[in-house]
């Protein structure tokens, strides 16, 4: 399915992201304090360059057009999911496996997330604003 013009860009964030998620998991799995390390470093430095500024734009373009009573639970996920990732950080800078771990699942839950449900809704949304 072709993306609204407006979501293109977050929707190619997301292939990064799911990348991202994808490395970290395995790093978490690896038992190899090296590739924590460096996989903790490299989701932090991703979260403050790419992640937290693809999430700025959601929360603040994106989810208030969601103002319906039906797509609450879409917005209600979407914040909870960031906040989750953010609060994640603080295991990241102590190289802690289990935090990185952790941090890969809930990215990958929540690109998929994005990407089947919260950009469907969003993009009826925009196309109906273009008729």
């Amino acid at each position: 399915m072709k993306r609204s013009a407006i979501l293109q860009p977050l929707s190619r964030e997301h292939h990064t992201a799911l990348s991202l998620a994808k490395s970290c998991e395995r790093a978490a799995l690896s038992d190899d304090s090296a590739k924590v390390a460096q996989a903790c470093q490299r989701a932090m430095l991703a979260f403050s360059a790419e992640l937290e500024p693809h999430f700025q734009i959601e929360e603040q373009s994106l989810l208030p057009l969601l103002k319906g009573p039906k797509t609450q639970n879409l917005v209600q996920r979407t914040l909870a999911d960031h906040e989750r990732l953010r609060a994640l950080l603080p295991g990241l800078q102590q190289t802690d496996a289990a935090a990185l771990g952790s941090f890969g699942k809930c990215l990958n839950a929540h690109v998929r997330f994005e990407e089947r449900e919260l950009f469907a809704v969003l993009e009826s949304l925009l196309e109906a604003r273009e008729i």
